[in-house]
């Protein structure tokens, strides 16, 4: 009898694993062709005619790798303004189901909130988005190391 009981909840176990299981609806692995911005310095402006200001900040713009996590792709670009992160925004994310943008919805301005207070990409994840979570901080940290910051 105990033999049979295992083996119910064992199989129980596995039926629901199996369906809770998800792949990404992302496609193919991304790249610079498929909406992928090229990781690294992002080149400056050209300075528009006119007077020039008495002093001009110091900008710099980075983008980071693509994290893959399990539910796509995850790319951040930063900006730092005179040696201070003033900007971080998500250039890819997971997408494709109602869930990933309700999801990213709430998360990504958290995470961009979590970047500008601590100033690094040490910050922490957002409950119900920890994969996409993780793969902000992986890619704004490679942004940061791009920027040459901190």
């Amino acid at each position: 009898m105990r033999r049979l009981t295992l083996w119910i909840v064992s199989t129980i176990a596995a039926v629901v694993l199996l369906l809770s299981y998800r792949t990404s609806l992302g496609g193919p692995a991304p790249s610079a062709a498929a909406g992928a911005a090229a990781p690294g310095i992002v080149p400056a402006p050209a300075p528009s005619g006119g007077s020039a200001p008495a002093r001009r900040a110091k900008t710099v713009t980075a983008n980071g790798t693509v994290a893959r996590t399990r539910w796509g792709p995850v790319q951040v670009q930063v900006t730092i303004t005179d040696g201070k992160i003033t900007g971080a925004r998500a250039l890819r994310h997971p997408t494709g189901s109602d869930r990933d943008d309700e999801i990213n919805g709430y998360a990504l301005p958290r995470l961009r909130a979590e970047v500008l207070q601590a100033q690094s990409a040490h910050i922490d994840a957002v409950s119900g988005a920890t994969v996409t979570s993780g793969g902000y901080a992986e890619s704004l940290q490679s942004a940061l190391d791009a920027a040459h910051f901190g």
